[in-house]
Formats: C-alpha cells, structure tokens, sequence
C-alpha cells in the first residue's frame, strides 16, 4: 500500500500585482470604452474619439502606475518603519515579547504549558521571532511586503491593454466611426476579463463575467448619455 503524496499550490498574491494587474486592466477597458463612448455620443469626428482614446490609454495608465507605486510605497515605508520598531523591541526587551507571544498563542485556544514552550523556541530565532509578531500584530510577512515597482509596472501595462481593446477600431478604421465594433469588443472583453477572474477566484465564470459586464455597460452608458446630452 503506497501513500499518496499531497502538494498543495498556491499562486503568490501577496506582492500587490495580481490586484494590480487585474485592477489596471479592469479600469483601462471600463475607462476607455466609457470615454470614447462619450466622445462618440457628443456626435465628435472619428479623429477626435480616436484621440480621445489614445489620450486616456496614455494618461490613465501612467496615472495608475504613478498611484499604485505612491500607494504600496508608502505602505511599505509604513510596514518596515512597525517592524523596525517590533525588531528593537525583541532586542531591548526578550521577556515582554515572550510574555506577547504567550497571550497570543493561549488566545487561540494553546495550552499554556505548550504556549510556554512554543514562545520559548521562537525566542531562540530572531528572525522567526521577528516574523511572528510581525505577522500576529501587525498581520504581515516581513518576506512578503510588496514590490511597489513591480505593481506599477503590472498597473501601467494592464490598464494599457484593456485600454487599447476599444481603440483598435478606430485605428483600424481611419474614415467611418466604428462604434458598434468598439462596443462588441469591449463587450467581449469585458465578460472574458470577468470570466477569467471569476474562474480564478473559484466564485464561477458565468456569474464573475455577467456582474462585470453590467457595471461595465452601466459605466459606458451614463458616459455616452451625458456625452449625448452635452453634445
């Protein structure tokens, strides 16, 4: 009889960039598809609803770069700045950080003895010790903090591309004013994207991909109405 032997696998999300990536594009394709369509609605030239476009794939990726990185930067900074602090602690004073470690395992139910022993082994480390009460206090990893570059760059290249999806039409199409091309492409962007985050999350395809779309189109509509109106 042979034992089966078990792996579990998990993505690493603990960067910022799986947020990010999704969010940017997310926000480049809803953005973009909303802009164009406003534009589309005021009843502007091709020329400008093309420029439009280009103008928001532009302004609005180098904007969510610049945001996310400000954002996880200063998370960061913050993060290091409390786990500097937790390290002086565990040098200066060992017997109070034993005494944290203990309440915060017998809080989850571990025997006080076996609470004892664990936060006496843990004390032996630095580094682990660090860890742990980096983890229980302040609910992060000191491995594990984020990449603000690495987030930036997944925010910029993302909100690119789901912002390009509309404007290929207009591209292409240099005379007529390919609207209903740039809708069925964000359209079947837009249930793709949320059917492929839906897949990932285990929450189901179908249901991530027609709650995207809708606020999607709801986003595109008031756009186009008010572009309409305005117009």
């Amino acid at each position: 009889m042979t034992e089966e032997h078990h792996e579990e696998h998990h993505r690493n999300l603990s960067d910022g960039w799986a947020r990010a990536s999704i969010f940017g594009m997310a926000d480049g394709l809803v953005t973009n598809v909303a802009l164009m369509l406003g534009f589309a609605g005021a009843a502007a030239d091709p020329s400008s609803v093309r420029l439009a476009g280009l103008a928001g794939l532009v302004a609005g990726g180098f904007s969510m770069a610049s945001g996310e990185y400000l954002s996880m930067q200063a998370q960061k900074e913050l993060f290091e700045r409390e786990i500097e602090v937790e390290r002086k602690s565990l040098r200066e004073n060992p017997a109070e950080e034993k005494a944290e470690l203990v309440a915060l395992f017998e809080e989850r139910g571990v025997d006080p003895k076996l609470a004892g022993l664990l936060a006496d082994e843990l004390m032996r480390d630095p580094d682990l010790a660090l860890r742990t009460h980096a983890r229980e206090e302040l609910g992060v990893d000191p491995s594990a903090i984020g990449s603000p570059w690495r987030a930036a760059v997944g925010s910029l290249v993302s909100f690119a591309l789901g912002a390009f999806i509309p404007l290929v039409p207009w591209l292409v199409n240099q005379e007529g004013k390919p609207i209903d091309v740039s809708i069925a492409l964000g359209v079947i962007a837009a249930a793709s994207l949320g059917g492929a985050i839906g897949k990932m999350t285990g929450r189901g395809a179908i249901r991530s991909a027609s709650r995207f779309l809708a606020i999607s189109t709801a986003s595109a509509a008031v756009t186009y109405i008010v572009g309409a109106a305005i117009g």
